[in-house]
């Protein structure tokens, strides 16, 4: 008798957990296959040390193949559901393309960079979803200060060393703060003609640092980018940019060659295209993370619109705690619709608190409501982190150990460029093709 066939499309926070615990609780009764871009799932949070250079690429990646027994990963972009021949389709990343069967369908596309309609962005911002987008901005971010070390043109020089990030939620506020503590790095090695110091902008239109936590660790996030030099910029954001910088909505003029683009993220254009009825872009499910008409299909993470249990009329946010839980439940309630393990339950959560990793020893955090700030934060930062790792605790452990004892390797490796990390990208942990046979590699 052939063994039901589970798709789970997308390997981020939501899709590995759900692949992890269905695995487990199948127990090679169900022939699971992961669909996904790459062969690793990748832990977002610290990506923003991968491009200050603390942790090695390598670290913030886990092995599918390598911690998912009993799933059967698949390299390949989903570009169609066809909801009725219950089939996937997807493009391979040599060209090839290939369809999956399911019995049962688990969508966790997750999200990408969101756009908004300022000239100049598409063309001179990058974002930071992806592993080739931090290799990007790293190599970028040191190649300025190298450059501004060599200018004989002082206002060229300010401009090559002034880095201007839009967005003060989780990712802006913390790549802020690691590569302010980067560049401060570059520059005492080889410091600056004239006396030139970086300058940092931290550009949001809300009116702190990290709007969507609670106040308190928005003041010591804002008090400890404010004492490492940063300028914080509330009510303010970009009107347009240009390669020679930007024009702010106050009317202030940036000549800059940096522009992160770090102001939210919107769901994969895949979830548009099931054809299914959509709330604020993402799918709508019921509180069992199913599809309303469609018992056979799941979505969960980013790509959902998952109703919040404890706030009627809302929606749980779009973060990576919750596509971590939301992963187990679907895994759970798919494993409990073929007739295996428990029964299934609805989506709740508890908040245990949030974490901001702002570089050093430095964070802001609030374990179980209590707020923490300095070494003690960064401490129980860290150790959340090792503890959410599904893989490589020990490397990371020991990157963080030797960034504390020896000085950074402040080199440009050269691997992504420009062209590969457009901010429009639907696959941002892909870096794209060059454009042109021409254009260098």
């Amino acid at each position: 008798m052939s063994r039901p066939r589970v798709v789970i499309v997308g390997a981020g926070f939501a899709g590995y957990r759900a692949a992890r615990t269905l695995a487990r609780l199948a127990r090679n009764r169900v022939e699971i296959t992961l669909l996904n871009p790459t062969d690793y799932f990748l832990y977002l949070p610290l990506l923003p040390q991968v491009a200050a250079g603390v942790l090695e690429a390598r670290r913030v990646t886990v092995s599918l193949p390598g911690t998912l027994h009993g799933v059967r990963p698949v390299l390949g972009e989903a570009d169609g559901i066809d909801l009725d021949a219950r089939t996937v389709h997807y493009t391979g990343p040599e060209g090839d393309t290939g369809t999956l069967g399911y019995d049962r369908l688990v969508l966790a596309v997750g999200s990408v960079n969101k756009l908004l309609p300022i000239p100049g962005i598409a063309e001179h911002a990058h974002g930071f979803r992806g592993l080739p987008e931090a290799l990007y901005l790293r190599d970028h971010v040191t190649r300025q200060i190298e450059l501004a070390a060599s200018e004989d043109d002082p206002a060229v020089r300010a401009a090559r060393c002034t880095f201007v990030v839009v967005g003060a939620g989780y990712t802006g506020t913390e790549v802020a703060a690691h590569l302010r503590l980067l560049t401060d790095r570059l520059v005492r090695r080889r410091p600056l003609p004239d006396g030139v110091r970086p300058r940092w902008l931290l550009l949001d239109v809300a009116p702190r640092v990290l709007p969507e936590l609670d106040e308190r660790l928005s003041r010591i996030a804002g008090r400890v980018l404010r004492q490492r030099g940063v300028e914080v910029r509330t009510g303010t954001s970009v009107r347009e940019a240009t390669h020679e910088g930007v024009l702010l909505t106050d009317g202030d003029s940036i000549p800059s060659r940096t522009l992160v683009w770090c102001v939210g993220v919107r769901p994969d254009p895949l979830v548009a295209a099931v054809g299914r009825p959509l709330e604020r872009g993402r799918v709508i499910v019921d509180p069992f993370l199913g599809m309303p008409g469609r018992p056979e299909v799941f979505a969960c993470g980013d790509a959902a619109a998952v109703p919040d249990l404890d706030r009627p009329g809302e929606l749980t946010p779009m973060t990576a705690q919750h596509a971590w839980r939301q992963g187990r439940v679907a895994g759970e309630n798919v494993a409990a619709s073929l007739g295996l393990g428990r029964r299934r339950r609805p989506y709740r959560h508890r908040d245990l608190g949030f974490a901001v990793d702002l570089g050093g020893m430095r964070a802001a955090a609030d374990p179980f409501g209590i707020a923490l700030s300095g070494p003690a934060a960064g401490a129980v930062t860290r150790a959340y982190h090792l503890a959410a790792l599904p893989g490589n605790r020990l490397r990371v452990a020991a990157d963080w150990l030797l960034d504390a004892v020896l000085p950074r390797q402040g080199v440009q490796l050269g691997l992504v460029r420009s062209w590969a990390v457009p901010l429009e990208s639907a696959s941002p942990e892909l870096p794209r093709e060059p454009p042109d046979a021409s254009a260098p590699r």
